[in-house]
């Protein structure tokens, strides 16, 4: 079996590493520290799993995952985060994951996770599989972080910490006029006036 992981932080990778092959006596692991490099072996090789974290640089998981899944639809892949599952599980599912697990989950979770993905099916935690059933009975009337894309959310998130227009288009490689759009966007579908209003959504929401 051949897995690969991708993950900024070399001690995250060695964690990884260390439980699987703890299960798994005859696993090959290929480490990768950014979401450039994830792409490049994911599509220069073959893989049972693929597990990713979503914050990494030059290229985040979740983007290096779409395009994974656009030139290997098949690809099983199994993201990782810091992030609480409602902030991200819905978008990396509907990108393509087969699952999502919170990286202080992982020591008990990563085993049954991969085994779940490499059946075929998608990894879901109870606990997130409880949210998204009472999202279902939710009020369609509210607004929701949910309504916006992955760019705009990632915007969003750096807004709702104090980041400037500027200081996000130099984090996110971008113009300034690009991030204004963005922030446009947010306010027309979260019916916000100002980023005090994503501050105080998002402390509300423990988005940040």
């Amino acid at each position: 079996m051949r897995i690969l992981i991708a993950d900024d932080h070399e001690i995250v990778r060695k964690g990884l590493k260390q439980i699987l092959i703890e299960y798994y006596s005859s696993v090959e692991i290929v480490e990768v520290p950014d979401g450039l490099q994830l792409v490049d072996k994911a599509l220069t090789a073959d893989w049972d799993v693929i597990i990713s974290d979503i914050s990494m640089p030059h290229l985040n998981g979740l983007e290096a995952l779409k395009k994974i899944k656009e030139a290997r639809p098949t690809a099983k892949m199994l993201m990782l985060s810091i992030h609480s599952e409602d902030q991200y599980a819905l978008r990396v599912f509907k990108a393509g994951a087969h699952g999502y697990i919170t990286k202080d989950l992982a020591q008990q979770e990563l085993v049954a996770a991969v085994e779940k993905v490499l059946s075929g099916k998608k990894y879901i935690s109870p606990e997130m599989a409880e949210k998204l059933a009472e999202s279902m009975g939710s009020d369609p009337e509210e607004i929701s972080h949910e309504c916006l894309s992955d760019r705009e959310f990632l915007v969003f998130k750096l807004l709702a910490t104090g980041s400037s227009i500027s200081e996000i288009a130099n984090d996110l490689h971008l113009n300034v006029s690009t991030i204004s759009t963005y922030r446009s966007r947010i306010f027309e579908k979260m019916r916000m006036k100002s980023n005090a209003d994503i501050t105080r959504y998002a402390l509300e929401k423990k988005l940040i």
